[in-house]
C-alpha cells in the first residue's frame, strides 16, 4: 500500500533584504521567509503549515527539524527530488532508487497540487509582492490566508484529484487520467499591482 498520507514543499515570500541568511534561490539570491506546508493526499486539505525560517534554509533541513519527528511508524511523505536526503526512508520521491516508474506520474500530479495552493497563496498581494514591514509579524498575514485558502477549498474552488492509488500500478489505469483542467497556473507573479499590500483575492 501507498505509505504517504501527506504530500510536503516549501514555499517562499519575498521581504526586505535581510542579509545572507534570508538569501532565497527561489528569487535570485534576494531575502525571503520560507514555510514549509503539507496537503493531505486524499482530500488536498492544508493539514500542516511550519515557519517561517530564514530563506537559505534548506526543505529537508526544515523537514528534519520536525514535521519528520511527527510521522507515524513505517510513514513517508510525498515530495520533491530536493528531500532525496531522507529517502526512502521518511520520503518518497522521483529519483529515489527504490521509486518505481510507475508511479512517476501520479506523484506528479500529486507535487502539482501542492504547486496549485502554494499560487494560491500568492493571489494575495502581501504574500505576492516584496513585504516591508516587520518580519516578526509575517506569520500573522501568512496564517489568516492560509485559512482563506482553505475555507475556499471548502466552499467551491475545488482542487484537481490526483488519482493516487496502491499497488498493482499501470500506466495506463483511468486513474491517472483525471482531469486537472482546473489547476491553476503555477508560475508565479511577483509584480506589484495596484492594491498595495494585501492586495485582491
Amino acid at each position: 500500500m501507498n505509505d504517504c498520507l501527506v504530500s510536503v514543499d516549501g514555499t517562499d515570500f519575498k521581504i526586505a533584504e535581510h542579509g545572507p541568511l534570508f538569501s532565497s534561490h527561489k528569487f535570485n539570491k534576494k531575502s525571503a521567509l520560507r514555510y514549509e506546508v503539507c496537503l493531505c493526499i486524499l482530500t488536498g486539505d492544508i493539514v500542516w503549515i511550519n515557519g517561517p525560517y530564514p530563506g537559505s534554509y534548506h526543505d529537508m533541513t526544515i523537514f528534519r527539524e520536525s514535521l519528520m519527528s511527527h510521522l507515524g511508524r513505517a510513514e513517508r511523505v510525498e515530495a520533491d527530488d530536493g528531500y532525496i536526503g531522507e529517502a526512502p526512508l521518511h520520503v518518497k520521491c522521483p529519483k529515489s532508487f527504490t521509486n518505481p516508474k510507475e508511479t512517476l506520474h501520479m506523484q506528479q500530479r500529486v507535487r502539482n497540487r501542492q504547486e496549485t495552493v502554494n499560487k494560491r497563496f500568492k493571489d494575495w498581494g502581501i504574500l505576492r509582492q516584496l513585504y516591508r514591514h516587520d518580519i516578526a509579524n509575517h506569520g500573522d498575514p501568512f496564517r489568516a490566508i492560509v485559512c482563506f485558502t482553505q475555507l475556499s477549498i471548502n466552499h467551491g474552488e475545488k482542487l484537481f484529484s490526483v488519482g493516487y492509488r496502491d499497488p498493482p500500478y499501470s500506466t495506463t489505469n483511468t486513474a491517472y487520467d483525471v482531469d486537472d483542467s482546473d489547476a491553476d497556473d503555477h508560475d508565479d507573479d511577483d509584480d506589484d499591482d495596484e492594491f498595495g499590500d494585501f492586495g485582491d483575492p
